[in-house]
């Protein structure tokens, strides 16, 4: 399979769980399949496959990163595959709280459209957003320590 077919087809390895955040949040089936970590892991398994091969070249470019070096390996159809599938994992795991977060607060799915959305799309300013959404909510107790509270 050629870089190009793995760059174009990972991206369904995330987008049913996308489905169900933003058009199906309140089936029962949505909250159930999601509340899984594992829901992240076929594209982190894609990812370890992409990045494990040439594991001696990357592991020193990102212990002591350079940008001339990290541009350099980004700009190549393998850096830039190995790079999508990074985000798509992350950005799933990160969308899946924010999902579950708001389930819990009882975030109306309506007004959490946009912020499942900018997850996927912007991951890091969907998240923020709706980190600062969150100030308003109303706070609840959590159970550990490993929770993002405000």
């Amino acid at each position: 399979m050629t870089m190009d077919s793995i760059f174009s087809l990972s991206s369904l390895l995330v987008m049913p769980f996308w489905f169900l955040m933003a058009f199906v949040p309140t089936w029962k089936w949505s909250k159930r399949i999601i509340s899984s970590p594992w829901i992240a892991a076929p594209a982190a398994l894609l990812y370890a496959l992409l990045v494990l091969p040439g594991i001696a070249g990357i592991l020193p470019a990102v212990m002591n990163p350079e940008l001339a070096g990290i541009a350099s390996t980004l700009g190549t159809p393998e850096g830039t595959t190995i790079a999508w599938v990074h985000f798509l994992a992350f950005d799933l795991f990160v969308g899946r709280w924010v999902y579950l977060d708001s389930r819990k607060r009882n975030v109306n799915p309506i007004l959490m459209f946009p912020f499942i959305f900018f997850t996927l799309m912007l991951g890091p300013i969907g998240f923020l957003s709706y980190m600062i959404l969150r100030l308003f909510l109303p706070k609840l107790e959590e159970p550990n320590n490993l929770s993002l509270t405000s």
